[in-house]
C-alpha cells in the first residue's frame, strides 16, 4: 500500500494484482483517513481509469471510523483491460480545501492468456491474505440459489424441447447417415462452405473463427477420440500433443489457430486479414495431413 502523509491527512491506493490476464478483472482500493471535521474529496474517475484500462464498476464511497476516532473514506473500483501491455497508473489526487494529496504511481502488467500460462516465473503480488477475507455466507447462499434457478430453467427448456420440438425419426436417420461419413470428408465440406460464405470479409470475424474452430473440434473428436467440443483450447492441446508428436509443426499451427480464435471470441482481438486467411489454410492443412492413408489404395498401386 502506498501513502502520502501531510497535515494529518493520509491517502492511499492499492491494487489486488499487479499482473492481470487479458480481459480479466481486478480491484483497486482507494482510501483517505482524516480528522472527523476534515472534508476530503475523493479522486474523480470516469469510465476509463486511463487509456485502455476500463472501470467496470465502482462501490459507493464508504465512511467509517478508525480505532483512534479518525474518519476513513474508502472506495473500490473494478478494473479490466483488453490490450496486453505494462501500464503505469498515475498518482491519484485527493483534495481538501486548497490542498491536494497524491498517492504514488502503480503498475499493472496485462498479459495474454497463454503468456501467463507459459510464464513459470510470473508471480501475482499485493494479494490480500486469505485469512483477512471475510466469508459472506449470504452472498454464497444467494449464488447457490441463483445456480439452482438457472438449472431449473435449463431443465424446463430441455423438457419442452424434448416434448414438442424433438427431431423426427427421419431427421435422426439423416443425421446418423452424415455422422457415418468419413470425418475428413465432412470437415472439408464444411471448410469449403465457410470459404464460400466469406464471413470475415463481411466483418463477421468472430463468427468466422467460431465456425472454423467448431469444424476442427468436431473433426478432432471423430478422428482422435478427443472430445474437444467439451474442453478448453489448452485442454485440447494437452491431449493432442502426444497424438501429433511426429508432426510438431502441425501441432504448433493448430495451437496458434485455437489461441487466436480464443482472443477473437473472448478478448475482442482484431485479427488481420493475413491471420484470417492463415486460419482457414491451417484448418485445411490439419485435416488433410491427419487423414489416414488407405492401405487398399497402396496395395492397388503396387
Amino acid at each position: 500500500m502506498l501513502s502520502n502523509i501531510l497535515l494529518a491527512i493520509v491517502v492511499s491506493a492499492s491494487i489486488d494484482s499487479t499482473m492481470l490476464m487479458l480481459g480479466d478483472q481486478t480491484d483497486m482500493h482507494i482510501e483517505a483517513v482524516c480528522e472527523p471535521n476534515e472534508q476530503v474529496s475523493m479522486p474523480v474517475i470516469g469510465e476509463m481509469l486511463m487509456d485502455e484500462i476500463e472501470v467496470v464498476k465502482r462501490s459507493k464511497i464508504d465512511t467509517t471510523t478508525t480505532e483512534d476516532g479518525r474518519k476513513r473514506l474508502s472506495q473500490t473500483l473494478t478494473l479490466t483491460c483488453f490490450k496486453d501491455s505494462l501500464y503505469s497508473i498515475p498518482p491519484l489526487a485527493f483534495t481538501s480545501g486548497k490542498d491536494t494529496f497524491r498517492t504514488e504511481a502503480m503498475s499493472l502488467n496485462v498479459v495474454q492468456p497463454f503468456d501467463m500460462a507459459n510464464d513459470t516465473t510470473a508471480q501475482i503480488t499485493d494479494i490480500k491474505p486469505n485469512e483477512d477475507a471475510p466469508i459472506w455466507w449470504w452472498g454464497i447462499i444467494r449464488w447457490v440459489l441463483l445456480g439452482l434457478l438457472i438449472a431449473g430453467v435449463i431443465g424446463a427448456g430441455i423438457w419442452v424441447w424434448w416434448k414438442y420440438f424433438r427431431r423426427t425419426e427421419a431427421e435422426a436417420e439423416a443425421e446418423e447417415a452424415v455422422v457415418l461419413r468419413p470425418a475428413e470428408e465432412v470437415a472439408l465440406e464444411k471448410l469449403d462452405r465457410i470459404k464460400r460464405e466469406e464471413l470475415w470479409q463481411a466483418g463477421e470475424v468472430k463468427e468466422y473463427h467460431t465456425q472454423l474452430t467448431d469444424v476442427i473440434r468436431e473433426y478432432i473428436g471423430r478422428r482422435f477420440g478427443v472430445m474437444s467440443s467439451e474442453k478448453t483450447s489448452e485442454e485440447t492441446l494437452r491431449e493432442m500433443r502426444p497424438v501429433l508428436n511426429d508432426k510438431k509443426e502441425l501441432f504448433v499451427a493448430l495451437a496458434s489457430e485455437l489461441r487466436l480464435a480464443d482472443l477473437v471470441k473472448f478478448a475482442k482481438w482484431t485479427a488481420t486479414p493475413e491471420e484470417n486467411e492463415q486460419a482457414l489454410a491451417t484448418a485445411y492443412r490439419f485435416v488433410k495431413e491427419t487423414t489416414p492413408v488407405e492401405s487398399d489404395d497402396l496395395t492397388s498401386d503396387n
